[in-house]
This record gives structure tokens, sequence and C-alpha cells, in this order.
């Protein structure tokens, strides 16, 4: 049965061959002929078709993916080199209208920066062969470390010491970026934003106040007077005040133009001096702010006082004027009133060239920061503690002999000698109530009107906080509002023990404008 089956099937393969041998050898080449024709034909429109039914299915699978996308190109939507270099990689959206970008946290590669800006070209600095100085341990420490390859150079010696003269262009030009970046920004560390400072500043003392923050430092140097700790004094570049003008021939070689006097980082005390003096009315302290050096104390913010030639007319070895009293030497000329009402003394009643109003302007300013470094040195009015620098030096036994006490850091100028000035005013904020120096008021009958109506106003606080607020710098160092609120809470306090000490003991509150 099978093989009936493919003898059916093979028969007319067999038939159509056996006619195949039998025709002519033309018509069988001619058949073959055709047949390859036909299968050539048949093979080249299959390679074509190929092709160009995979680029249909191509366009297919693209349309079918970016539909939704504004018809994108997939190509166009990938990320080039530079995002790969950034560290995006590209998903292919699985929802119409969304595209998925993610993130690496970490670079593959570092970013090439392309330098777009010109380096600036410095120039070179002119350095003078000299030999090198050693300055202060305790004030050019962190100027040796940042900056020991500046040479630093000896200025001769004048009539009034020994100066060491520090050339301040090279530090200029290697911390230039934190130098003089506040003053090239056109940005000031005294916020003024009304249109004027508060009214107890006068406009030199604002001026004074942005020269000591803002004004590009020419040169630093250390003057040693005598016996005196050294003085480090830096000069801004500006011109000379009027007021100063007849006392810079003098005093030439210590500041040629306009300069300040940087203080410790733990002298703070002087900023907030000088703002409670003009707050209180007193006018008695020199313009001080706080101001980063980077070169100095590791940057950390430094008191810097306005330097006042004047306080020096005869040369920085004679040093500033000053008033020599005795304990009871003073406390006879408060009895006195001497220069009261303009009258001159007696040349034997052993009164000062200070006018009376001076000293009650002195004690209440004195009280309420705590400084016992001008009445009372020795401690005698408070019960110091061993760190104390009156215990260290053995003072603190002189007050068994207290009327023969030497007052110290009573400074007038010399042409002005009935005015005091305050200077080196290192209160004390962690003087509790009940340890405060009373002594200082001691033989002390009025007080000036102005100041103690500031006391009794209860806006102390408010005009304090405004003050303050000026110096930037100062304002941060000490903890912003928090750290400001409580130095005032101090000052507040004693504000409150001075008031009942006036009532109790009967001082009278007069106006002093003299």
């Amino acid at each position: 049965m099978g093989k009936s089956r493919f003898n059916c099937l093979c028969f007319p393969f067999l038939r159509l061959t056996s006619g195949f041998r039998r025709c002519p050898l033309s018509k069988r080449s001619l058949i073959i002929a055709s047949v390859c024709v036909v299968y050539l034909f048949f093979v080249v429109s299959q390679v074509g078709y190929s092709p160009l039914h995979l680029d249909r299915r191509t366009d297919k699978e693209k349309y079918r993916h970016t539909r939704g996308l504004y018809n994108v190109d997939i190509s166009d939507a990938l990320p080039d080199s530079a995002d790969l270099l950034t560290g995006a990689s590209f998903v292919v959206p699985t929802r119409s209208n969304v595209v998925y970008i993610t993130l690496k946290t970490k670079r593959l590669k570092p970013a090439k920066i392309r330098g777009t800006v010109r380096p600036k070209l410095r120039r070179k600095s002119r350095r003078n062969k000299s030999v090198n100085s050693v300055f202060t341990q305790n004030k050019l420490g962190a100027l040796e470390q940042d900056a020991s390859q500046i040479k630093r150079n000896f200025a001769p010696k004048t009539s009034w010491g020994e100066t060491r003269d520090l050339d301040y262009i090279s530090v200029d030009i290697i911390h230039e970026s934190h130098i003089n970046a506040r003053t090239d920004s056109n940005s000031s560390s005294i916020r003024i934003y009304s249109q004027r400072a508060p009214p107890w500043f006068s406009p030199q003392d604002v001026t004074a106040m942005r020269f000591l923050a803002d004004a590009k430092v020419v040169r630093i140097k250390e003057i040693s007077h005598g016996e005196s700790q050294p003085l480090l004094i830096f000069e801004g570049e500006t011109s000379v005040s009027m007021n100063n003008q007849k006392h810079t021939k003098r005093n030439k070689d210590v500041c040629g133009g306009q300069c300040g006097l940087i203080n410790s980082p733990v002298d703070t005390t002087e900023v907030f001096a000088f703002h409670l003096d003009r707050v209180l009315g007193l006018n008695r302290t020199l313009p001080a702010v706080s101001r980063k050096f980077s070169f100095l104390h590791d940057g950390q913010p430094c008191p810097v006082v306005s330097w006042d030639a004047s306080l020096y007319p005869d040369g920085l070895a004679v040093g500033w004027p000053t008033v020599r009293l005795t304990w009871g030497e003073y406390q006879s000329s408060l009895k006195q009133r001497c220069w009261h009402k303009n009258v001159s003394p007696k040349p034997d009643s052993g009164c000062s060239t200070v006018h009376h109003y001076e000293w009650s302007k002195l004690v209440l300013f004195d009280f309420l920061l705590q400084i016992h470094n001008r009445l009372d040195q020795s401690c005698c009015g408070f019960r110091p503690r061993q760190e104390d620098l009156c215990v260290e030096l053995g003072h603190h036994a002189e007050c068994r002999d207290q009327n023969h006490i030497q007052l110290t850091n009573i400074i007038h100028r010399r042409h002005d000698p009935k005015h005091l000035v305050f200077t080196n005013n290192k209160g004390f904020f962690d003087r509790n109530e009940d340890n405060l120096d009373f002594r200082l008021l001691e033989g002390i009958k009025e007080l000036p009107e102005q100041a103690v109506v500031v006391l009794k106003s209860r806006r102390l606080r408010e005009k304090l906080l405004q003050s303050l607020f000026l110096d930037q710098i100062y304002w941060e160092s000490q903890g912003g509002r928090q750290g400001i609120d409580k130095l005032i809470d101090v000052i507040e306090r004693r504000a409150k023990v001075l008031l009942t000490y006036i009532n109790a003991h009967g001082i009278k509150v007069i106006t002093m404008n003299v």
C-alpha cells in the first residue's frame, strides 16, 4: 500500500525527467538557463526584501517606544559623553510623557574644568635683604607659621625705642584672597542699613570704625617701648585725618598714616566697652571694632583700637601723659572738688589736672564693666581668684596700706589735661553680684545724669543691641543674639545694683557737660 502511494507521487517527476532526456540538446540548454534565471531573480528579491523589512520593524519599534514624547528620536535623547562624565544615566521611559533620569552619588571620573579665565598675573615683590627678625610669640606666632617665607626687616633705632617693621607687600600677595576679600567685594563688617548710624555715634566714630574694619593693610609694625608690653600696629591705606596731622610729624616713624592697634583675641571687652561708652554718652573711649587677620591668631577675631597719635606727644619712649596719684591723694581730690565750676585749685591743694566730674564718669564706667586696673589695681575691693594678675604679682598684699597704693592707667591728652581717656578697658563679665568691687564707688558723691537716665529708662538693652549689631564680626564671635543677650544681662544686673547704691547713699545725679 505504501509502495503504491510512493509510486503515485514519484510518477510525474519520473515522466518529466524522461521527457527532458528525449528533448534535443538545444532545448535542454534553454530550459536549464531559464530555470537559473528564475532562481537568481528569486534570490535577489529575497535579499533586498530582508533589510527593507528590518527597517520597517525598527520604525515601528521606535514609534512604539517614543509615543507621547513628541516623536523625539532616541538617539537624540541619549546622553552624550559629557553627561556620562557627570554620572547621569538614561532610562527608556515606560510610560508616556515621563522622562526618568537617575543621578549617581559619586562621579565616575573627575570633572574636567575648562580654563576660561586667564589667571591674574602677579608682580614680583621687591624684598630687602636684611636680617630676619623674630616677633613676640604671644602676638605673631601664627604669622611665623603661615608666612615663614616672608622676610621681616629691622628698622633703625629711633629716640622712642626699637621698631620692628614688617613690609606687608609680601603678605598681601600671599594672602590676597583672604585679606582683601571684603574690600574687593565692596562689603563691610560695619552694618549700617539705615540712612544714618545711631545718634550716639559721631561721624568721626563711624569713619574710624569703617577704617578699622575694612581698610587695606599696608604694613604691620611691632613696637617695644621701655619695659611695657610691645604694641602691634597695622597701617591702613588711607589719607591722614586732619585732627591727627599735627601729631603725625613727631610719630611718623610709628604710623605714617592712619593706624590701628591690634590687641589679643581675649581682650574682646574693648569692643563692648566702646559701645557701652557711647550709649551712656560718656565719649571717653577710643573707637574699637573686631577684625580677623588671616596671618594672626589663626584667623580669630581680634579687637582693633584706633591709634591716637595725640596720646604720645613726646614719642613712645616717654609714653602717654598719665596722672600720678595715690589712693589717699585721689580721695582728697574728690573732697576738694578740683576744678569744679572752673575754679583753679590752690597750689598746695594736691589737686591734679583732671576735672572733678571726670572721676564720676570713670567710676560709673568701671563699675558696670568691673574694670579694676585703674582705681583698684591691687584688687582690694573684691575677692580675687588665684589666677588673677594682682594675686600672681603679689599686689593684693598691699591692701594693708591702701592710702599709698598707686593709681594706674589714668591717661589724658597733653593738650587736654582736664579730660580722661579710657584705655586698656579689660572688663570682667564673670563676677557675680555678691563679689562686685564697691571700692570703685568710694568717695563719689555725684554721677552723670545722662548715663543714669539711660540706666533707669529700661532701654539699655535695646540701645546696646542696636549698637553692637553694627559690628558684624564681634556680633558673630560672641554667638549672635543669644551670646550678646547674656553679656547685656550682666550689665543690666549691675546697673540695678548701682541704682540701688545711688538711692541708699544719696548720690546726686547732675548734668556734667564739661
